[in-house]
């Protein structure tokens, strides 16, 4: 993931202006998480957190949340801009966790990089991560039947089928609770899952 790593550190800045505020997330998307967050019992990881607006936001909400990801300028921004909030940077793929010690993981559009033969390792660790019973929420690129990389801005990301990822997700041990899917004139479809480890 070094190229991913370099790429957002290079337009690092500019991401945060465009996208990292809570004003540039959509509101079924806000209400989707926030839902979601208000019903996770224990602590919550904000897996590849970006400029952390989502980690502020929901400890706003008085949830116990952290925010990790792997470029250094995106830790410091967050750390700079909420300090009352945990940012560490780190790897979803290696998460500084216990075994079973998160009630929820929030992996919102982290793995879109991640190319098909990879993106099992943070599911994997996702699912190590999480207590029997806790519930990761992943959001994605929507594709309606194939796999398939396209040139995000940042650096090649991959459009996924809803039934592909359920498959991954399986296999890591989670049962999914919830799809969604979202297609807007203009903009990309994007979907999200909801799936609780199984016990």
């Amino acid at each position: 993931m070094l190229e991913v790593t370099s790429a957002y550190s290079t337009r690092a800045t500019e991401y945060t202006e465009m996208i990292g505020t809570m004003d540039a997330v959509h509101h079924s998307d806000r209400h989707l998480v926030e839902a979601w967050a208000k019903s996770i019992n224990g602590a919550i990881l904000d897996a590849g957190c970006g400029p952390g607006h989502w980690t502020n936001h929901l400890a706003g909400l008085g949830c116990t949340i952290r925010g990790v990801d792997l470029v250094p300028d995106f830790i410091q921004h967050a750390r700079a801009t909420y300090p009352g909030v945990r940012f560490d940077q780190g790897s979803i793929e290696s998460i500084e966790e216990p075994d079973d010690e998160l009630g929820g993981i929030l992996s919102w559009f982290s793995t879109i990089h991640h190319d098909p033969s990879r993106i099992s390792a943070p599911i994997a660790e996702f699912a190590r991560a999480l207590r029997p019973g806790g519930t990761l929420l992943l959001g994605y690129f929507d594709s309606a039947d194939t796999i398939e990389p396209f040139d995000h801005a940042v650096v090649q990301a991959y459009r996924w089928p809803a039934a592909a990822l359920q498959t991954v997700l399986e296999a890591a041990g989670f049962v999914v609770v919830e799809t969604h899917r979202r297609a807007e004139r203009g903009r990309r479809p994007v979907g999200a899952i909801i799936c609780e480890l199984s016990g």
